[in-house]
């Protein structure tokens, strides 16, 4: 399923009312981003969902249809709210089932306490396989091209380290930063998007800074050819001094964070 050019892109999507009410703050996406960047995939597109099983489902529905891969974060706890589970057996057309082995974990851990809320987070749909969590509590899992993680970022995080060897990455999106000082993005606009224009195959963004010390932008260049990139960095320097941008230097490379 990979795009034109031959990347390998994911979608994330993002589960829980405790989101959208702002209640609780999401990192999982920036983490997500960053690993799958590792990996070679691009995170292409994230939505958040309410705990809403039709919309979940619809959400999915469109995320694993479009990308190769779909992370989602949140909604498979014990309690009555957590309904991932059965939101993607609903879109894959399976059952759920009890799995054996967490159940098996969750009685070694629980014994008699295992009550009926806990054995809601041993339900997979059928067909899937199980995601390590090295952290604490059960498992997530993968069908077809989803994976299905805690929203917990530090379980979320551990999960993660189960999904990288199951991914099948492009290579590896590289970062360039120019840095400029005390000027705005008003003066760096024309010279950045004539380089933008001349590299179309590469991304180039602008981030502005304000501290006690100063002002000016962070230029960053997001492509996968490091002698092209090279290149752009080397014409977009040269590009600011002609429109008369002082002090544009690089500051940072390495892989795309």
């Amino acid at each position: 399923m990979s795009d034109r050019e031959g990347r390998v892109t994911a979608g994330v999507l993002i589960i829980g009312d405790e989101i959208l009410s702002g209640r609780t703050q999401d990192t999982n996406l920036r983490d997500i981003a960053r690993y799958l960047g590792v990996h070679g995939v691009d995170l292409a597109e994230a939505r958040t969902v309410p705990d809403v099983l039709e919309e979940i489902v619809a959400a999915l529905d469109a995320l694993r249809s479009r990308y190769d891969y779909v992370i989602t974060t949140g909604g498979i706890g014990p309690t009555h709210d957590d309904i991932t589970a059965d939101a993607v057996a609903a879109a894959f057309g399976v059952e759920l089932v009890e799995h054996p082995e967490i159940l098996a974990m969750m009685e070694a851990r629980w014994g008699d306490q295992l009550n009926a809320a806990r054995r809601r987070m041993a339900r997979v749909p059928v067909g899937g396989e199980l995601v390590k969590n090295p952290v604490q509590g059960p498992p997530g899992f993968a069908i077809g091209n989803v994976f299905v993680l805690a929203g917990v970022p530090a379980i979320m995080r551990g999960m993660l380290e189960d999904v990288g060897p199951r991914l099948k990455g492009g290579k590896v999106t590289l970062s360039r930063t120019v840095r400029v000082e005390g000027s705005g993005e008003g003066q760096i606009a024309a010279p950045l998007e004539a380089v933008a224009k001349a590299h179309p195959d590469m991304s180039l963004g602008s981030y502005p800074f304000f501290t006690p010390e100063g002002y000016g932008s962070n230029l960053v260049l997001r492509g996968r050819d490091p002698e092209a990139l090279e290149q752009a960095v080397a014409e977009l320097i040269a590009a600011l001094e002609a429109a008369g941008v002082p002090g544009a230097a690089e500051v940072a490379a390495g892989p795309a964070a």
